[in-house]
């Protein structure tokens, strides 16, 4: 039977806590929204970032809010330094922390095949991907900003998968809620890389366009990962999309592009099954 994801995402609640989740994953997850946290003024309500000048207690409740509405409450939790660059590293509960423990590595994408495993990746306008594999039992958690995007973090990541017995054809993926072409104006360096990763004009068409008289471009990042996602072997069907753009949805999402340092860190969570 084929399978057809282009149902959107499902708005979900659990008090006031608002999350999404996506139609092609049928492991636990959720991409969060900024709605149902303890954070306070300009990070109100819910911050996940450990760095954007949050009081410590807030987000060490938001993060509990967080565990009990997916069920993982005392379960260890796997998330990183992002530092907007390739690394994909393979973890286990050995390289889980708690907010505020130091960092032990850097690293934009995280995979596991250890069940019960929480893997987190953090955005703020980038574009997170959540992997799945469900007869393998691997899942991932994939920071794709333009930079990790055109170097082809979502490759290397498929590749990790396949090391703990992912097959390609199996995987599932959600590109969950980031900046969109409305709103993603960038310099020619990210379009010429964009035309780089996806290597020919019938398939990068339409991935971005020129602003006349301006040198700037405006780049579609959501769909530039569906695209790659499918050259590096994915089945269309087994890959849904989130149509909301967290530059335009200021009430809803944290946007770097929208209110600069000003902002928090939403989250997109996925737990080994």
């Amino acid at each position: 039977m084929e399978l057809s994801f282009s149902k959107p995402f499902a708005e979900m609640r659990y008090h006031e806590f608002v999350y999404t989740t996506a139609p092609s994953i049928p492991f636990t997850h959720c991409f969060t929204t900024r709605l149902g946290g303890a954070s306070e003024g300009y990070l109100d309500s819910l911050n996940l970032g450990e760095n954007r000048g949050d009081k410590p207690q807030n987000v060490v409740e938001n993060y509990r809010i967080l565990r009990e509405a997916m069920g993982i409450e005392g379960k260890p939790l796997c998330f990183t330094k992002q530092v907007h660059k390739t690394d994909v590293r393979v973890v286990t509960s050995e390289d889980a922390r708690e907010p505020f423990d130091p960092f032990l590595y850097e690293a934009d994408g995280i995979v596991s095949n250890e069940v019960g495993l929480s893997l987190i990746c953090f955005s703020a306008d980038c574009v997170p991907v959540l992997l799945c594999d469900p007869d393998a039992h691997v899942a991932g958690a994939i920071h794709c900003g333009w930079r990790s995007t055109v170097a082809d973090i979502l490759g290397t990541a498929v590749e990790k998968m396949e090391e703990l017995g992912a097959k390609r054809e199996n995987i599932r993926a959600a590109i969950g809620p980031g900046i969109e072409l409305c709103c993603f104006e960038t310099g020619p360096e990210v379009a010429e890389g964009v035309k780089q990763l996806l290597g020919a004009p019938e398939i990068y068409e339409g991935t971005f366009f020129e602003v006349p008289g301006t040198g700037k471009y405006m780049v579609d990042l959501k769909e530039t990962d569906r695209r790659h996602l499918m050259q590096l072997g994915l089945q269309p069907d087994n890959i849904s999309v989130s149509d909301e753009c967290t530059c335009c949805s200021g009430d809803n999402y944290w946007s770097h592009r929208r209110t600069g340092n000003e902002r928090g860190a939403q989250a997109a969570l996925i737990v080994v099954g």
